[in-house]
C-alpha cells in the first residue's frame, strides 16, 4: 500500500466569525462554507461544512477549543454526519419554518428534543419567541437577535420577553457600531457577534485522499471487530487515512482535553461503529481510474435513503446500520471496476448483506430495489417495492429528498 502524494490533496474554504461575551472574550465561532458559489445554504452545504470542519480542519487553525456554531436546515438535522462529533462542542442554529403552522412545529419537536438530549446546544433566532414556536422555547440554549432587521423598540420588547420566559443566553448579531453595542448591552444582552468585533476570516481546511485499498482493508477489519493493533497497522501504511483520522479525533468537535498522538488511542476513542461509518463515507470520496465522482454520490444517496426507510419501518438498529452499508456497497463493483461477486470477496459482509446485494433478497434487498427505482424513475419497480415494504409514497419521497440533500457534498 502506497502513501498518498501531494496531488491527492484538496481544500475547502471555511469562514469563521467570532462570538464574544461581555468581557469581549471569544466563546465560539460561527462557521460558513465559502467553497461554493451559491450564497444560500442548504442541507447539503450543512453536511459539507460539518464534515469538512470537524474531519479535516486542524484544531488551532479553525476554532481551537471554542464552541462551533453551525447553520442548519431541518433536513440536515437528521444526517448521520452529526454522529461523528462531540455534541457538547457544537451549537446547531435552527431556522424558523417560514410560517406559523403549529402542526409542523409539533412535528419537528421530537427531532430537536432528541438532539438536545444527546448534548447538542440549540440556537434559534427571535422568531422562537412567537407563540407558534412556544414548544421549542424550552430547548433554546441561545437566542440570536439580528440587529439588521429588528428596530430598537422591537429589540427592547423581545429582550424583556426572552429574559422572563426562557433560560437562553441572548446573542446580538450584526453588531456594526458602538451605539448598537451600547443599546443591547445596557438591556442585559451578554453575547455579541458582528463587524464591530470581528469580520469573518477565511481558513483553508485540507483533506488528503487515502488509497481505496487501505479503506477497504480498514472496513474489513472493523466489520470483523479486529484488534486495535491490527487496525493500527492499516493506518500506519496509508498517510491519507492516518492524516484524516488524526485530524478528526483531534478536532474540537470531539471535545478532548488533550491532543491524541497515537493511532491506538484514536481507534479506541472513536469506537468501531463510528470508525466504520467514517470509512464507508470516505470510500465514496476516493477516486479509482476513470470512476466519475457521481458514482460516490449515488452510493451515499442509496445508503442514506435505505437507512432512513429502515427507520421508517422501525427495523432493529443492527438492520438499520446494515441498510446503510448495503446502499454504500451497492456500487462497489463500479467504484472498484470489477464484478460485484469479485468486489464482495474483498470485504467482509454478513450473508444477509451479500444476498441483498447479489439477489435483492429479504427486506434489505427490497429496500435496495426501492432505492434504485427512486433513481431510475421506474414506476412499476417503485410501486412493487413500496407495496412489499408497506411504505407510502410520502414516506419514500420525503426520505429521498433528505438523502439527496445529505449526500450532495460527496459529489465534490
Amino acid at each position: 500500500m502506497s502513501s498518498t502524494s501531494a496531488d491527492q490533496t484538496s481544500a475547502t474554504m471555511i469562514a469563521r466569525q467570532a462570538i464574544v461575551n461581555a468581557q469581549h472574550i471569544v466563546i465560539g465561532y460561527e462557521l460558513f462554507n465559502r467553497s461554493r458559489p451559491e450564497p444560500t445554504h442548504t442541507a447539503a452545504t450543512d453536511v459539507a461544512l460539518v464534515f469538512t470542519a470537524l474531519s479535516h480542519a486542524g484544531t488551532d487553525e479553525l476554532v481551537g477549543k471554542k464552541l462551533i456554531f453551525v447553520n442548519c436546515t431541518h433536513e440536515s438535522l437528521v444526517g448521520g454526519h452529526l454522529e461523528l462529533v462531540d455534541p457538547e462542542k457544537v451549537v446547531l442554529e435552527i431556522p424558523p419554518l417560514g410560517h406559523a403552522a403549529s402542526e409542523e412545529v409539533a412535528a419537528r419537536l421530537p427531532t430537536l428534543a432528541a438532539l438536545r438530549a444527546r448534548g447538542f446546544h440549540l440556537a434559534f433566532n427571535h422568531t422562537v419567541l412567537q407563540s407558534a414556536y412556544m414548544p421549542w422555547l424550552p430547548l433554546a440554549d441561545y437566542i440570536k437577535l439580528d440587529l439588521s432587521v429588528l428596530a430598537p423598540d422591537q429589540l427592547a420588547v423581545l429582550i424583556n420577553y426572552a429574559q422572563r420566559h426562557s433560560e437562553a443566553d441572548l446573542i446580538a448579531e450584526k453588531v456594526e457600531t458602538a451605539q448598537q453595542y451600547d443599546m443591547v448591552s445596557t438591556q442585559g444582552v451578554q453575547m455579541f457577534q458582528g463587524y464591530w468585533f470581528a469580520r469573518p476570516a477565511l481558513v483553508r481546511a485540507k483533506l488528503v485522499s487515502p488509497a481505496q485499498s487501505s479503506i477497504l482493508e480498514l472496513i474489513n477489519l472493523v466489520r470483523k471487530q479486529a484488534s486495535t493493533e491490527d487496525i493500527e497497522e492499516v493506518l500506519k501504511k496509508d498517510a491519507g487515512l492516518a492524516f484524516n483520522l488524526m485530524r478528526l479525533i483531534n478536532s474540537s468537535g470531539f471535545g478532548l482535553a488533550r491532543e491524541i498522538t497515537s493511532f491506538r488511542q484514536a481507534v479506541m476513542l472513536m469506537g468501531l461503529k463510528k470508525l466504520f461509518r467514517w470509512a464507508a463515507l470516505l470510500l465514496t470520496t476516493s477516486r479509482q481510474g476513470g470512476t466519475p465522482p457521481s458514482v460516490g454520490q449515488t452510493a451515499v444517496v442509496r445508503g442514506r435513503l435505505m437507512e432512513l426507510l429502515a427507520l421508517e419501518k422501525k427495523l432493529p438498529q443492527d438492520e438499520t446500520d446494515q441498510a446503510f452499508v448495503i446502499g454504500i456497497f451497492s456500487l462497489l463493483d463500479t467504484m472498484l471496476g470489477m464484478p460485484m461477486e469479485t468486489a464482495l470477496s474483498l470485504v467482509s459482509v454478513p450473508p444477509s448483506t451479500e444476498a441483498a446485494l447479489l439477489h435483492n433478497a429479504g427486506v434489505l434487498g427490497h429496500l435496495l430495489s426501492l432505492a434504485k427505482a427512486c433513481e431510475s424513475g421506474d414506476d412499476n419497480a417503485f410501486d412493487h417495492a413500496a407495496t412489499s415494504l408497506q411504505l407510502s409514497s410520502q414516506q419514500i419521497n420525503s426520505a429521498h429528498l433528505q438523502a439527496l440533500a445529505w449526500a450532495d457534498h460527496f459529489a465534490d
